[in-house]
């Protein structure tokens, strides 16, 4: 008898993981911020560039064949992963520099005048509620969508119908995207704060760093790790805040950590224009790679590959365990280079990211594949009026 619930239980627990691997339930997707699916769609890898038409600083969200990318006006568009194509999109009127989350079809972002629930199906604004700013990339736990905003609050709204579930005053403004780990919400704050906030409304603790915290927490074995403009990268217990390890890495730290649990690593950049591997349990460096340029873009994890973007325009996929480059992307082809603000996403072997440009683009991360960019005919172009121009000069200083 044992045997055949044990049988049923098993049944039970794969019919049901590919619905939840589905929702993207957070910014990167979950407390690690690796920003990975294990290819949901079983389409093979195509390069190609979208172009939105707006800066593009938030990341996208992968649900089923699509990813999901606001730009900076925005304009929230579901572009189909293999075929690089637009399916529909909404404009959200109003500005946004938060990043979608999905869950059951249903899409919840932050925008400059409060935040909206998009049902992805009618393509419609299904609620909003309006409140300052929200910069902060929702989280969505047990039923209720949790955000910070820049009025100082703490907000949990239903998600089905955006009524309050709970409302905390704190102090500062939330460019920090909270992190719900056991009943607890854990959001860092311009007032150089780290809260702790259970889901009943009582706060737990709260830490204080040396400047603005605007990196979003990650979890790993019980402890918070999060950086500060103050330059730290910070380990914390989870139950009471006490701090069990910090970093100096010589510059803000605006990226958010990303952990990989199975190698005890956690990997992080800088405004130092590194991209730094520690130890989560002590805070020892592996090894920092520098790209010469603000690291603001948070990595994705896939197996042995670190991706991640740079402020000077670069794309990089290192070994984790190294260090190392396998490959590096220039869209821009240098003389039209844009900042990489945004974080990738991988689903399955298509790794996604957008730029100051406006593009985003689709590479094939395990071969090393990139999509052919519209910036290197137009740097052909420029060269070849140089070439023109030079030409002429000699001409004339000849005569």
């Amino acid at each position: 008898m044992y045997k055949k619930l044990l049988i049923a239980l098993i049944i039970c627990v794969l019919c049901l993981s590919p619905i939840a691997a589905e929702n993207w339930n957070s910014f990167a997707g979950d407390v690690s911020h690796s920003a990975y699916r294990d290819g949901e769609s079983d389409f093979v890898t195509n390069l190609w560039t979208f172009n939105m038409e707006s800066p593009i600083h938030c990341s996208p969200a992968i649900y089923k064949d699509y990813i999901y990318v606001v730009s900076d006006d925005g304009m929230l568009k579901a572009i189909d992963m293999e075929k690089g194509q637009e399916e529909w999109k909404l404009d959200l009127k109003a500005k946004t520099n938060s990043s979608p989350i999905i869950h059951s079809n249903k899409l919840y972002i932050g925008c400059d005048d409060g935040i909206k629930a998009v049902n992805i199906n009618t393509h419609k604004v299904i609620w909003d509620y309006d409140c300052n700013n929200v910069e902060s990339t929702p989280f969505f736990y047990d039923d209720v969508v949790y955000f910070g905003c820049d009025d100082g609050h703490l907000y949990g709204l239903d998600k089905d119908n955006g009524k309050v579930v709970l409302n905390k005053k704190l102090d500062g403004e939330f460019k920090s995207s909270p992190i719900v780990v056991n009943d607890s919400i854990y959001i860092g704050s311009t007032d150089g704060k780290i809260y702790s906030v259970g889901t009943d409304k009582e706060k737990n603790w709260e830490y204080t760093t040396g400047d603005q915290i605007l990196s979003s927490p990650s979890y790993v074995n019980e402890t918070i790790i999060f950086g500060s403009t103050d330059g730290n990268l910070y380990c914390l217990n989870e139950s009471d805040g006490a701090l069990n390890w910090k970093v100096d890495l010589n510059n803000k730290i605006i990226s958010s950590p990303t952990i990989d649990e199975n190698d005890n690593s956690v990997f992080v950049g800088s405004d130092e224009g590194n991209l730094t591997c520690l130890d989560t349990r002590d805070g020892t460096v592996k090894w920092s790679h520098h790209t010469g340029d603000k690291i603001q873009s948070t990595p994705a994890l896939k197996k042995n590959l670190i991706a991640f973007g740079s402020n000077n325009g670069n794309f990089y996929v290192l070994n984790k365990y190294t260090g190392l480059e396998e490959f590096t992307y220039n869209p821009g082809t240098f003389l039209f280079n844009s900042k990489i603000t945004s974080s990738p996403a991988i689903n399955g072997n298509s790794l996604f990211f957008g730029d100051d440009s406006g593009n985003v683009y689709s590479l094939n991360i395990e071969k090393y594949e990139v999509p052919g960019s519209m910036q290197l005919y137009y740097s052909i172009g420029v060269l070849i009026v140089l070439l023109i121009v030079a030409v002429v000069i000699v001409k004339k200083l000849k005569k």
